[in-house]
């Protein structure tokens, strides 16, 4: 019984040592406890958020200069969230917008 009430125990605690960083709620120190996030991240991050709170991931990575999918994805694996909500990069795939042709610049095709 005392083996099990100890496991229960370290599962709680372990659980706890995980906790996620919201980026709406987190001050300038909870967001440079997430791996990967510095003092520039962060003050970008801040900036951004005084303006209006992020919508979901895709208004984060919109708006943060420097945080595109990858750095969102890496963020997330270290517990950052948007909303309560982790970063799926399916969900953002294809929005980006398509690249436009530079003026003047002809279609090789004819």
């Amino acid at each position: 019984m005392l083996k099990k009430l100890l496991c229960v125990f370290a599962m709680l605690m372990a659980h706890a040592a995980y906790a996620a960083v919201d980026v709406n709620k987190a001050d300038q120190a909870a967001l440079e406890s997430v791996k990967g996030i510095g003092p520039s991240v962060s003050t970008r991050i801040l900036d951004e958020r005084k303006k209006s709170p992020f919508k979901d991931w895709g208004d984060f990575v919109g708006r943060v200069k420097g945080v595109g999918e990858g750095n969102a994805t890496r963020f997330s694996k270290e517990g950052l969230t948007v909303n309560g909500a982790t970063f799926t990069p399916s969900e953002h795939a294809g929005k980006a917008e398509p690249k436009k042709d530079k003026p003047g610049k002809k279609d090789s095709k004819g």
